[in-house]
């Protein structure tokens, strides 16, 4: 952030209080740097973990491959899980029909026979097909272990066992993608709150209704009680309140007026506003979200990675074991037992189970995570880095003071600094530029406008050279600011200063003031009761200021006067020092120092891609309570995801030594399988209701 040597309430020359100054919130800046170069797989289906080649542990289950956000509608995709279903419960039907024909028909054994042989045939057939198919293709898949115990239990003509090891495992399968569509079809449903049409208004001022997809920036849409809201745009006239609950996850609504920013999907709650349209379709904020998440979705972390290594091994060894158990049993059931056992269901459920459910939890509370690795990196922190201006304070900076140099009107101060400073938009130069306009002041056309990183910005007015910022920066450009140093004339210690100067000459400084977030306090407290050993703020404001908002926060660590480089530097030396580092900025001027962290986090990214883009996780609301509930989140998801593994391997190996002493039957082995599968999932589950009781901040601005 370009911050200053210190910046204030206007005062005019002779002390008098100036006029109170609108806050100002930073939206755009310069992009940020490539923070890593992270791999990212293209998941060949629902819980694909294969990247760059096929795996044993690919669980595709082709036959119930729901694909991805963006494939095809979720909803579509249930009907096809509906319609598997029909003929599961169909190969169900005809293998308990041979059960109750040997019941009520002790003499006709082949009737039951022939039942439960058209019954295990409908039921393998979409196994063993996707298993000959992965075969012919060069790819081993647990599919293949299923289908072999189920062939291997047909051709030794127990059809009652092979349908119901099969109607077991389908319905397993079928469960699992139905419980994944469901939260999928929820994420779309929420998606889909953008409305199929818009009320346009035409240039005459008459309204028609038109498609959401016809709209264009620069158009004006009308919206009324109850409508929810088709594209990104700005107030032109009218207030409301909004329930933006769907992109920053805060569940109290916004009042909203003119100039303020509203977001594709959200809901009007009260007045008719009019809306100009400033973007559409997949660039909203809602379409930016939603490409996230599919994103997210798809990485996938490094244990997976290091699994994925060895397991083109996995089925030859568990076919080696199993031929084992047959040659020194010759016992097929123990053989097909350890097949159906041996498939890693829950071993490979381990992992994306647990992870979706985070990415779930963090998305409910408007925590966008890019790369699970994220999620499942942040738990380590023991470190971590806020840069002051619009993170630990609002960044709402307002213009208290107006130092004039002697023989310079106030105003005229106010305007030099204005006009140069209406082409950033930095928090700095939108307070000096909302005041100017409170105040009526005439802008006049800058040329030559340069706007220098972290010291101030520069451009030619009226054939005079305008320099504001730093007062270091004026100095070295050779501008004495001695007479502005006398004690009448010295700005107060306690605020964020911006020096003006005109053809080589200091015409008077501006004061500007900035308030640390309601919440922030106990964010920062949350923050060190979950043992993080170093919490350390950048600003590149002045000592005074720095350590002023320090210990209203109740840090004692802060560095002042940073320049990008220096807050860099910090970072770096951080994690020299062996620290995991998490870095949290607005997204704006930061980018070099989080691009340092090992986790970065922007906050307040609803709306501004710069934002969203400028670190691995967003947060697109400016509560800071959500950055220990992210911190907690990941330490929980990862215990979950250690406790999920370690029950699956020991629930391999322990299947496997009971399959091997016969003291289980297949059918009891297709049982436990499932059983299996189950305990990881709701083990999982249980990460997705994580943050309810985070409820907005009462104090927390809008």
């Amino acid at each position: 952030m370009r911050s200053t040597s210190s910046r204030p309430p206007a005062r005019s020359a002779s002390g008098s209080p100036a006029t109170p100054t609108p806050s100002a919130k930073s939206s755009s800046a310069a992009p940020r740097t490539t923070r890593s170069k992270r791999k990212r797989s293209s998941p060949m289906a629902t819980h694909s973990h294969a990247e760059g080649g096929a795996s044993v542990f690919d669980h595709r289950h082709d036959y119930f491959d729901i694909g991805h956000p963006g494939d095809v509608g979720a909803e579509q995709r249930q009907g096809q899980v509906a319609f598997r279903l029909f003929g599961t419960l169909l190969g169900g039907a005809l293998v308990a029909n041979a059960y109750l024909c040997d019941w009520l028909l002790p003499g006709s054994g082949a009737v039951g026979d022939l039942s439960a042989a058209l019954g295990a045939l409908l039921l393998a057939a979409p196994l063993l097909w996707h298993a000959a198919r992965d075969l012919t293709a060069g790819e081993l898949r647990m599919d293949e272990l299923a289908a072999l115990g189920i062939l291997a239990a047909l051709s030794l003509g127990q059809y009652r066992t092979a349908g119901i090891v099969a109607f077991l495992l389908l319905m397993s399968m079928l469960i699992q993608q139905r419980s994944a569509l469901g939260a999928r079809a929820a994420i779309e449903q929420l998606l889909r709150l953008t409305p199929a049409t818009a009320q346009l208004i035409e240039a005459d001022g008459t309204e028609r209704t038109v498609q959401a997809t016809e709209l264009r920036p620069g158009q004006r849409i009308r919206i009324r009680p109850g409508d929810n809201i088709a594209a990104d745009g700005i107030i032109r006239s009218g207030q409301t309140t909004i329930n933006e609950a769907t992109v920053t996850g805060e569940s109290v609504p916004a009042d909203k007026a003119e100039g303020d920013q509203v977001f594709a999907g959200t809901s009007n709650l009260t007045g008719v506003v009019e809306v100009e349209v400033t973007r559409t379709g997949a660039d909203t904020t809602l379409g930016h979200v939603r490409k996230l998440i599919t994103d997210a979705e798809r990485t996938r972390i490094p244990l997976m990675r290091i699994i994925d290594q060895h397991s083109q091994w996995y089925t030859p060894t568990m076919l080696m074991i199993v031929a084992l158990i047959f040659f020194f049993t010759r016992d097929p059931n123990r053989a097909i037992s350890a097949l159906v056992l041996v498939c890693p269901c829950a071993f490979i459920l381990a992992t994306p189970t647990a992870m979706v459910a985070g990415l779930s939890a963090a998305a409910r509370l408007g925590i966008l995570i890019k790369n699970v690795q994220d999620l499942e990196t942040a738990g380590r922190v023991n470190a971590v880095v806020f840069d002051k201006t619009g993170t630990l304070t609002t960044g709402d900076l307002a213009v208290t003071r107006l130092q004039p140099a002697a023989g310079v009107a106030p105003e005229e101060l106010l305007r030099v600094a204005a006009s140069v400073e209406h082409s950033s938009n930095h928090p700095v130069a939108k307070a000096v530029v909302a005041v100017a306009r409170e105040a009526r002041l005439a802008l006049a056309q800058v040329q030559g406008f340069e706007e220098v990183a972290g010291r101030g910005v520069r451009g030619r007015l009226d054939g005079a050279e305008v320099l504001v910022g730093r007062a270091t920066w004026l100095a070295e450009r050779g501008i004495d600011l001695a007479s502005l140093s006398t004690p009448e004339l010295r700005p107060p210690d306690n605020l964020s200063t911006l020096y003006v100067a005109r053809a080589g000459q200091a015409i008077g400084w501006i004061g500007l003031e900035d308030t640390p977030r309601p919440e922030a306090v106990h964010a920062v407290r949350e923050l060190r009761s979950l043992g993080i050993a170093r919490i350390l703020i950048l600003t590149g404001d002045r000592p005074a200021v720095a350590e002023k908002i320090a210990t209203e926060l109740g840090c004692t660590d802060f560095q002042a006067e940073c320049l990008p480089q220096a807050k860099l530097k910090a970072v770096r030396g951080l994690r020299d020092s062996g620290y995991f580092v998490a870095v949290v900025g607005d997204g704006v001027n930061d980018a070099p120092a989080l691009a340092a962290g090992d986790v970065s986090v922007a906050m307040g990214a609803a709306g501004s891609d710069v934002a969203i883009n400028s670190a691995n996780i967003a947060l697109m609301s400016n509560d800071l309570r959500r950055l220990p509930f992210l911190l907690r989140l990941s330490a929980k998801t990862r215990t979950l995801v250690l406790q999920n593994l370690v029950f699956g391997l020991i629930f391999m190996i322990g299947g496997l030594a009971f399959a091997g002493f016969g003291w289980m039957t297949p059918i009891i082995a297709a049982l436990l399988h499932n059983v299996s599968s189950f305990i990881v999932i709701f083990n999982s589950a249980r990460l997705v209701r994580m943050g309810e009781e985070l409820a907005p901040h009462e104090a927390h601005p809008h």
